[in-house]
C-alpha cells in the first residue's frame, strides 16, 4: 500500500511556494536583474563577467570540437580499414581463380 501522506506538502511548503509564485508574477523587472549589472554603466566588473563567459564558451567549443574531430578520425580509420579488407579479399578471390 502506498502511503500518500508522504507526498502531501506541509502548510509551510505551500506558503513558500505560493509566495514564490506571487513574487515571480507580480514583481517588477528589477527583481530579475543582476544586482551588479542593473543600471550600471560599463565597469570593470561587467568586462570581467563578459570575459569569463567568453572563456567558458571557448572551452566548451574546444571540447566539442575535439569530440567531433575524434569521431571523424575514427570514421576515416574505419573506412580505410574497410578498404584494405576489401582489397585483400578481392586479391584472394582473384588469385584463387585459374584461367584455362
Amino acid at each position: 500500500m502506498i502511503r500518500l501522506r508522504s507526498f502531501a506538502a506541509s502548510a509551510g511548503q505551500v506558503r513558500t511556494i505560493t509566495m514564490a509564485v506571487f513574487l515571480l508574477i507580480f514583481s517588477s523587472s528589477e527583481a530579475f536583474a543582476c544586482p551588479v549589472c542593473f543600471g550600471a554603466e560599463e565597469t570593470s566588473m561587467i568586462d570581467a563577467s563578459r570575459l569569463g563567459i567568453l572563456a567558458l564558451l571557448i572551452v566548451t567549443f574546444a571540447v566539442q570540437g575535439a569530440f567531433v574531430g575524434f569521431f571523424l578520425y575514427l570514421r576515416k580509420r574505419a573506412k580505410l580499414m574497410a578498404d584494405i579488407d576489401l582489397d585483400n579479399e578481392w586479391s584472394e578471390l582473384q588469385g584463387g581463380a585459374t584461367r584455362t
